[in-house]
């Protein structure tokens, strides 16, 4: 299984553009300690010609021109099969928009993520310009079930502990379909976990992991306060349905535990210390046998 990261960050990128905090800064400064970061997505193939995408970022077009494997080899072509959504927060879903150039495109999602995308959506009719533009491929948390193409991989969506995006909140009752994670399997051995929104553990994203081979995870804040403190905002890690990386009852001490697990934090935000690379924080990482996520980090699995 190749895995290419094309985008590591949270919402808003890495430097964001409208924030001046001390992360931020360093990420502008040429040869800094952080490098820039572009939001959350990751690309995944079972043959190196087929590619699926987890996630369709806002700033989909730069990351594909950035990965070759994913650049077109006739006048109108993609080898991009099919694009899986983990939830509907808009740097997960906003990109699907910029690739509106009458290609034939698969997406899927549950029925809860579907619907927040297309109902009311009036965006949404730039893909609905010829039958057959858009095809929704639906997601049935917890059952397995085969993706398009060659290569024979298959996907478990995995429900994970979350919320309604922001844009829906007041509008529906929340639903378990609102937030995936996924268990990508090729052939019967142990594949890989992406679980890049969550906001506590649970027994379902557990068990997901200690069946995994590698996984990348939540690593949007390092601590709950982390916003408050910085003076940059007013919830909790919590109230945004992420889990802190530190402290006792943090995901790092989580994900210590699980044997033979190789994992990376990504989908990391700009006020996360984790993004300095000689940070404190970035090595009580590394010492728990985590690593942090880049773009371009590609990963070549024998699974």
């Amino acid at each position: 299984m190749k895995i290419r990261v094309l985008g590591s960050a949270a919402g808003g990128g890495f430097p964001q553009w409208n924030c001046g905090c001390a992360n931020c800064r360093e990420g502008r400064r040429g040869g800094g300690r952080a490098r820039p970061r572009t939001q959350e997505s990751v690309a995944v193939s079972a043959d190196g010609e087929s590619w699926f995408l987890i996630n369709a970022s806002p700033e989909i077009r730069a990351q594909i021109e950035a990965c070759s494997d994913l650049w077109p080899r006739a006048e109108r072509h993609t080898p991009i099969a099919g694009i899986l959504l983990t939830n509907g927060d808009l740097d997960h879903c906003l990109g699907l928009l910029s690739l509106r150039e009458s290609q034939p495109l698969v997406i899927y999602a549950t029925d809860a993520v579907r619907a927040g995308f297309t109902e009311d959506n009036v965006l949404y009719r730039t893909l609905e310009r010829f039958e057959g533009q858009v095809t929704w491929q639906r997601l049935e948390p917890g059952r397995d079930q085969p993706l398009g193409g060659p290569g024979g991989l298959r996907v478990t969506a995995i429900p994970a502990p979350g919320k309604l995006p922001l844009h829906l909140e007041g509008r529906r009752q929340p639903s378990p379909e609102d937030n995936v994670g996924f268990v990508i399997r090729q052939g019967s051995g142990r594949g890989l976990g992406y679980f890049s929104g969550i906001a506590g553990p649970s027994p379902a994203v557990e068990q997901a992991l200690k069946d995994v081979a590698v996984a990348f995870f939540d690593g949007t804040f390092w601590s709950s306060d982390e916003l408050i403190a910085a003076g940059l905002g007013t919830r909790r890690a919590e109230e945004m349905a992420h889990w802190p990386i530190g402290g006792p009852e943090g995901s790092l001490q989580f994900l210590s535990r699980i044997e033979s697990l190789m994992t990376f934090y990504i989908h990391i935000n700009n006020t996360n210390p984790i993004l300095i690379e000689d940070s404190a924080e970035q090595k009580e990482v590394a010492a728990a046998d985590v690593a942090v996520a880049n773009d371009g980090l590609e990963l070549d699995l024998v699974l």
